[in-house]
């Protein structure tokens, strides 16, 4: 039987353009919605608006570029945050990225039904729904390798389509000349002024970018350096296409038609500039990238749920993988909540929408705060891009301003937001309080004997059972010979962030070095202090890096991701990915 958290299959990585071609379905398919969106708040600076948000993506292109080249664990913001802060903070950022997930999948696949419907009149629009979402199931649960081919084929005909949709509307204009332009020009500014255009058509054009923080997830599947050249990838794409599609849909058509056209604006394009054929075509490639932004749901939520798995904040049953290494029960469980929030939407997915702009948004400010912690905490650990403070400061501004923007022109959405977000994180707190909750449960159980003393027998023999395997978990934190200051910061993490009893100090000696008397004093009165914890004091000769890390992990059967080290200085010799997810607490 394998131990959990010690992997038994290893996938191929992903190349560059499969790595790519998953994230970039997700993030590209806003140009099939985004121009439309920014036209409707900002008219004919739409195209001005999206340079912006193009802007303010190439500062976070940077600020993703250190955060997880530093750490390049799956999870996203959830990763930084576990190794900067706590797990509470980290489990918050999670949270609202599974809610972001959820949104995007049911969010694309009804939307991509109703292009299809356009096609084929008499679909059944949520059941084609839940059957695209049940397709994406499959394909997820045969594996990441097949997965990505059907990525790559997607993006690549999306971006192939794109390309055509662009020269025959710029070939139409260089045949009918720019007087429709010039006519949108004179029609009134939207919100009276252009700094409230600019500002209402970035607020709603930010949600153009989603998807970025999709790569971040996913990123152990990754090949050696590909992830830096997916976030390069993804900008390129949306600074390219958005502001230029924007352009030419005020360049050929009026701003009312606009208007009359925004949930299939680029069919209706296509047809104005190249005839019914380019309008069927482009709705056929709607279809098809929506359809690839509900796989990069499930790519991304599945790294992002076991990553929350193995550090315990999700039942362990989530770690069952089949013969191809996917973890099915969480690609099902994703798949149930994308079913329930369709049906209990009834297909109306406006309040869907709501909990997707702020928590997609929420999630990119909590990277951005995750680099200042990090540049805080974590000033040694090698990195292959540094984003300044001003990057960092300017990205997280233009974050803060489009989750206000979204918010002052749905006000209601923040309501809709609490009402997934709350039930969220109720679950994930129950999770980290489990000790507290079985303790108060045994007290019950004591109070019941009273009356019931069989019952309560039982239940108490079923608590103490929890409440022993939950505490049996060894951890372990190898030190360089840390002062008692740092072990003491040791102690309160595993304290205030674990479930254990058990903790093992390990520290390795070279070749005739002395045995570590003041250290393990030092040990001695820490374990002390902590009567809740049990330490263990160990000493072994040998040299720190991968393969101890594998040989210790199988020897005490303990889980690379519950072994814990300070954070390494810049002459470190291993990237912290090659650790196996050993994670950083001091």
């Amino acid at each position: 039987m394998s131990t959990p958290g010690l992997p038994t299959h290893h996938a191929p990585k992903l190349n560059e353009l499969e790595a790519t071609a998953i994230c970039g379905n997700d993030i590209s398919s806003s140009c099939l919605y985004v121009s439309a969106l920014a036209i409707s708040y900002a008219g004919q600076y739409a195209w001005l608006a999206l340079l912006v948000v193009g802007a303010v993506l190439f500062l976070f292109r940077k600020i993703y570029g250190e955060v997880v080249g530093a750490l390049p664990l799956n999870g996203g913001a959830y990763n930084v945050l576990l190794n900067t802060t706590s797990k509470r903070n980290a489990a918050l950022a999670a949270c609202l990225t599974i809610l972001s997930y959820m949104a995007t999948a049911v969010l694309s696949a009804n939307e991509a039904m109703h292009y299809l419907h356009t096609l084929w009149q008499e679909l059944p629009i949520i059941w084609a729904t839940v059957g695209l979402l049940g397709l994406f199931l499959l394909l997820t649960i045969l594996g990441m390798s097949e997965s990505a081919i059907v990525a790559v084929i997607i993006f690549l005909t999306h971006l192939a389509s794109l390309t055509l949709l662009v020269g025959v509307a710029g070939w139409y204009l260089a045949t009918h000349g720019l007087h429709n332009l010039a006519l949108n020009f004179q029609v009134p500014v939207k919100g009276g002024s252009i700094l409230n255009a600019l500002f209402f058509g970035f607020s709603a054009a930010m949600l153009g970018i989603s998807g970025f923080e999709s790569s971040a997830n996913f990123v152990e599947e990754q090949a050696q350096g590909v992830f830096q050249k997916t976030l390069r990838n993804m900008w390129v794409v949306v600074t390219v296409f958005n502001p230029l599609i924007a352009f030419l849909a005020i360049a050929v058509l009026p701003l009312a038609e606009v208007g009359q056209h925004t949930e299939t604006l680029l069919s209706h394009l296509g047809r104005v500039t190249g005839g019914p054929w380019l309008g069927t075509a482009i709705s056929v490639n709607a279809v098809a990238v929506l359809s690839g932004a509900v796989l990069t749901s499930f790519v991304g939520v599945s790294g992002l749920m076991k990553r929350m798995t193995l550090d315990r904040i999700l039942p362990q049953l989530f770690l069952k993988e089949n013969k191809r290494g996917s973890n099915y029960l969480i690609l099902l469980v994703f798949f149930l909540l994308c079913v329930s929030a369709l049906f209990i939407t009834q297909g109306q997915l406006g309040p869907l929408a709501g909990v997707y702009t702020i928590s997609f948004l929420s999630v990119m400010a909590f990277f951005a705060l995750g680099n200042f912690l990090l540049k805080g905490k974590r000033p040694n650990l090698p990195r292959p891009v540094y984003a300044g403070i001003l990057t960092v400061t300017l990205a997280l501004l233009g974050v803060l301003l489009a989750l206000f923007g979204n918010i002052k022109i749905h006000p209601e959405y923040l309501i809709v937001f609490l009402q997934y977000f709350l039930p969220a994180m109720a679950v994930v707190s129950i999770m980290l309080n489990r000790i507290a909750i079985l303790n108060l449960a045994l007290s019950a159980a004591e109070q019941l004997a009273r009356h019931l003393p069989r019952v309560a027998r039982l239940a108490r023999l079923k608590v103490r059972r929890q409440l022993k395997e939950l505490a049996q978990q060894e951890f372990v934190f190898f030190t360089k010979g840390d002062n008692v200051s740092n072990l003491n910061k040791v102690m309160a993490y595993v304290v205030e962030n674990e479930f254990t009893n058990r903790l093992r100090i390990v520290t390795l000696l070279r070749e005739g070095e002395k045995y570590p008397e003041e250290l393990l004093n030092d040990i001695r009165v820490l374990d002390r202090a902590y009567e809740q914890i049990e330490v263990e004091f160990v000493t072994m000769h040998g040299t720190f890096g991968p393969a101890l890390i594998e040989e210790l992990s199988k020897q005490w059967k303990i889980p690379k991701n519950f072994m814990f080290i300070g954070s390494p200085g810049d002459r470190f010799p291993y990237q912290i990915s090659e650790l196996g997810g050993v994670r950083l607490i001091i």
